[in-house]
């Protein structure tokens, strides 16, 4: 693992590398701060798609369930690595994985458009998840594509087109009847400057966890303004086991359709996401290893329906917590994973994270997706200002900001166009990858 470090000067020092292992302690405390960031994320996936099926309560908490248990299997894989040289299977970075929100209008396509039902939704995951592990064999050719112009530019993208999301939950998410108000901004700014000045001012444990300590505080202060729902944790049940295909499953090969265009999406978000990983992690990651990230993915989709639960993702709000904490470790990574699955079988315990109040989310998403975005310009400072590269970052950024910021200007796209500018991130490296290729380099 020692000749994966980069060699590259960085402005932080890691306490814990990529192969080191913290105390237990320590590690069930970064651990938990990894569970905390991504739960947001990974219940509200299946949370809509329980929707769409018009599933009850019961219903929903399974799929909630089987969302984090899948998440927690798949991020062990990721971080760990398994398998042959041939079918490598996980980066060995430290990663977490989960739902993706990628795959929500396909979904919506497969279960009510075309009347495939949860069903559907399962087969088209499994077999949509062959294409990713298939065209994670293509990945070296391709990186000849993704030069440091490019990886810059996506890295920085990934934190840039987060912001929208995390400024939506400090002011108490979409469609919250006191969607920014002052209450909701101040809990925001609280915790975003508890995390600040400990992650700043405080020593060892305190800087590291500073994360975890903010959103803690955050979550004590919104009880007593009656902004947690502890009702909800009295109506889920004490333990849930998983069954396999719970619902059934139908590989008819037409539901797969709405899928492919998602799934290639997912390649090229996944390859972004690798890369800032390497970057903030130092780690030098070869065309194999983000190859194997990619398979990683598309196991995880093809294994997570067994369970009940959709396609998974390497998420990227995560990536922002190692240089807040300098912790590199991967054996974190697979505590919180542990961790995941744990909570997955105990529902009312997964329920009070669930519904920790959206501004404690955005106070600390502001930090964590602004340092991505960080990363990403640290890596284009090493990258020659000419003309032909400021005009492949300024396009790129251009269009992926304004992608996130006005969505439904491609609302109107058809099928594939639409899939792979649906997103801030994907439209702004799917510019990037274009104008590298057609624009020539200068001499």
């Amino acid at each position: 693992m020692e000749d994966r470090i980069s060699k590259e000067a960085s402005n932080y020092e890691l306490i814990y590398k990529i192969h080191e292992r913290p105390g237990m302690s320590v590690s069930l405390l970064l651990g938990f701060q990894n569970v905390l960031t991504s739960m947001g994320g990974i219940v509200a996936v299946p949370l809509i798609i329980a929707g769409m099926a018009g599933f009850g309560v019961e219903d929903t908490a399974y799929l909630v369930s089987a969302a984090l248990l899948a998440s927690g299997v798949v991020s062990i894989i990721q971080s760990r690595g398994i398998g042959p040289k041939f079918f490598r299977v996980g980066a060995g970075v430290p990663t977490i994985m989960g739902t993706d929100f990628g795959f929500v209008a396909p979904a919506n396509a497969i279960i009510n458009t075309l009347g495939g039902g949860i069903q559907g939704y399962y087969g088209a995951s499994m077999l949509g998840a062959l294409i990713e592990i298939f065209l994670s064999y293509f990945i070296k050719p391709l990186m000849k594509f993704f030069p440091p112009v490019v990886t810059g530019t996506v890295i920085s993208l990934i934190g840039m087109t987060l912001m929208p999301v995390t400024f939506d939950w400090a002011a108490g998410g979409v469609g919250s009847p006191d969607y920014g108000s002052l209450r909701n901004i101040t809990i925001a700014f609280v915790v975003f400057l508890i995390i600040l000045l400990l992650n700043r001012y405080g020593k060892g444990i305190v800087s590291s966890a500073s994360v975890l300590i903010g959103m803690v505080i955050g979550y004590i202060i919104c009880i007593p303004l009656g902004m947690v729902e502890f009702s909800k944790v009295g109506e889920a049940a004490w333990i849930e086991l998983p069954r396999i295909f719970k619902y059934g499953v139908d590989f008819n090969p037409k539901y797969v359709v709405p899928f492919i265009a998602g799934y290639l999406v997912t390649v090229i978000e996944t390859v972004g996401v690798m890369k800032a990983i390497g970057e903030v992690t130092q780690v030098d990651m070869t065309d194999e290893d983000i190859a194997n990230g990619v398979r990683a993915d598309g196991f995880g989709s093809f294994i997570s329906p067994f369970i009940g639960s959709g396609p998974v993702a390497t998420f990227s709000q995560n990536v922002g917590l190692i240089p807040l904490t300098k912790c590199a470790s991967r054996f974190v990574a697979i505590v919180a994973g542990v961790m995941l699955i744990f909570i997955s079988l105990f529902p009312k315990f997964s329920t009070i994270i669930s519904i920790m109040p959206s501004p404690v989310l955005g106070g600390a998403g502001i930090l964590m997706f602004g340092t991505v975005a960080a990363s990403g310009l640290q890596s284009l400072s090493r990258v020659e200002f000419n003309n032909r590269n400021l005009l492949i970052v300024a396009s790129s950024i251009g269009v992926g900001l304004g992608v996130t910021f006005r969505p439904e200007i491609v609302a109107q796209l058809p099928g594939i166009l639409g899939a792979l500018f649906s997103s801030g991130i994907s439209a702004g490296t799917l510019v990037a990858l274009i104008l590298n290729i057609v624009l020539k380099e200068e001499k």
